[in-house]
């Protein structure tokens, strides 16, 4: 089965091949489809999903998608859903994370409690099913490593390092993607 996965990023269409062995995978870039659906839902899930849905309807074929964001507890799950916008479009990771480190000024590390979240939804237009990975850590008290993007350099896992502290086989063996995938191929069987 043909799957069309929801993104132009060729390191996220490589992980999620490596976890869901056996289909063939194609980024939006490989089908030439240039689009960029709104993620104005509430939670992980209904973004997943509704990305996972349009395009498949656009397509005529299984789409996968995903929707992943950095929950903090000392706010209430902030930045959550919002994790990419929450200071506007023309901010960087860097803006991101520093505003949510500011906020967590003077939290001793028990306080600073956060978890990553993502959702995978798969849907041939007409069924959708989802499926969630997490993984618990903390905020460091300021960025560190280089390998990563987004808010891997700000979140800290419980052995001390960020995400962004190590390599690449390292992180997609505990991500919160490899999570929800594994899970969502499961749920492929009877798909």
């Amino acid at each position: 089965m043909e799957i069309i996965v929801a993104t132009n990023n060729n390191g996220k269409v490589k992980e999620i091949n490596d976890i869901l062995k056996g289909y063939k995978l194609s980024s939006l870039a490989d089908i030439n489809l240039d689009i960029d659906v709104v993620e104005d839902g509430n939670t992980f899930e209904e973004n997943a999903s509704k990305k996972a849905r349009e395009i498949a309807l656009i397509t005529h074929k299984p789409c996968l998608a995903d929707d992943s964001g950095l929950c903090v507890d000392a706010l209430d799950g902030f930045p959550g859903v919002q994790t990419k916008r929450f200071l506007g479009p023309n901010f960087s990771d860097d803006d991101r994370n520093m505003c949510i480190i500011d906020k967590l000024n003077g939290l001793e590390k028990s306080k600073r409690t956060a978890k990553v979240v993502t959702c995978i939804a798969i849907s041939n237009g007409n069924k959708t099913i989802c499926d969630r990975g997490e993984i618990e850590g903390y905020i460091a008290l300021s960025p560190r490593g280089s390998n990563g993007f987004g808010f891997d350099n700000i979140f800290e896992l419980p052995n001390g390092k960020t995400l962004a502290e190590l390599n690449s086989d390292e992180k997609n063996s505990l991500s919160s993607r490899k999570l929800a995938c594994e899970k969502i191929r499961e749920k492929l069987k009877d798909f």
